[in-house]
């Protein structure tokens, strides 16, 4: 059949927010009635991974998850090298970025909070590369080519990294009892944001332009590390960028960003990704892989 690998995901991804969607009234209450206090959205969003995981997981022959998953991973020797160096080529970016801000007139942070913050946001930033490198590039753009050769597969993954992270409901609201429908009205409002063009356009451009980075640093290098590193690189550069930068309100739209997440939605960024792009085979140290 074709487009089989994109169908089945397809399926796999509906099966689990239609678990979501049963299951989390169900957690929130059992949270409530342990006496903490989280908003619903928030439970939400925890039980959609858990459940999308579980519903690819039992369609992981199908899906070819373990053969994909191998692929992307190979070579872990090497690839350690390739992820510090993706890491190395992302913070000079950042950096650079930086530099750009405090140049416009923005103040530095306070360097001893950040200092005391690094080691949390530098794991964090590890574990959130490896996980998304793992899904959408080793997972999603290694099964989507099979349906859509490599520049489909590379601009339709990119376009769904792009979209999925913005697909998050505005709303905060607590439950203290059951209320089944909590669920659904919480998945009606995860478009929220992409109904507002003046933020989520630029917002999408960025992380569509990232998606491609990383998309063909996996193209390259034949394997998630570089992605990895990059990808790292640029999650801690984003999560210290509110600590590092002050007045940031004086700075221009096209580098503190129009939209919801700052930097990738500002111009500078998306000029950044394409120089990346342009010269990804270098910072990589290595050539395309033959079509």
């Amino acid at each position: 059949m074709r487009h089989s690998f994109t169908l089945k995901f397809a399926i796999a991804l509906l099966a689990g927010l239609g678990a979501a969607v049963l299951i989390a009234p169900f957690a929130a209450a059992a949270v409530a009635a342990m006496g903490y206090r989280f908003p619903f959205p928030r439970i939400f969003d925890r039980v959609v991974m858990v459940t999308l995981l579980a519903a690819i997981v039992i369609a992981a022959r199908p899906l070819r998850l373990i053969a994909l998953l191998r692929s992307g991973f190979r070579g872990p020797a090497a690839g350690v090298v390739r992820a510090i160096r993706g890491f190395v080529v992302a913070l000079i970016v950042m950096m650079l970025l930086f530099g750009a801000s405090l140049a416009l007139g923005a103040r530095g942070g306070d360097t001893a909070r950040i200092a005391a913050l690094l080691p949390k946001y530098l794991a964090s930033a590890i574990v959130i590369g490896i996980i998304e490198e793992a899904f959408f590039r080793a997972f999603l753009f290694g099964g989507m080519t099979s349906d859509f050769g490599r520049t489909g597969a590379l601009i339709l993954s990119s376009a769904i990294y792009a979209v999925a992270h913005l697909v998050r409901s505005p709303a905060r609201f607590y439950l203290t009892g059951l209320n089944m429908s909590a669920g659904i009205r919480t998945l009606a409002q995860c478009g929220n944001q992409l109904a507002h063009p003046a933020t989520a356009i630029p917002t999408l451009i960025g992380l569509f332009l990232l998606g491609v980075v990383l998309a063909e640093a996996y193209v390259l290098t034949g394997s998630v590390y570089f992605s990895i590193g990059l990808h790292s690189g640029f999650v801690l550069g984003s999560k210290l960028w509110p600590k590092l930068i002050a007045g940031r309100a004086i700075l221009p739209g096209w580098l503190a960003g129009w939209g919801h997440q700052a930097l990738i939605s500002g111009a500078a960024a998306w000029i950044a990704a394409l120089i990346i792009l342009g010269v990804l085979g270098r910072l990589a140290g290595a050539r395309s892989r033959a079509a």
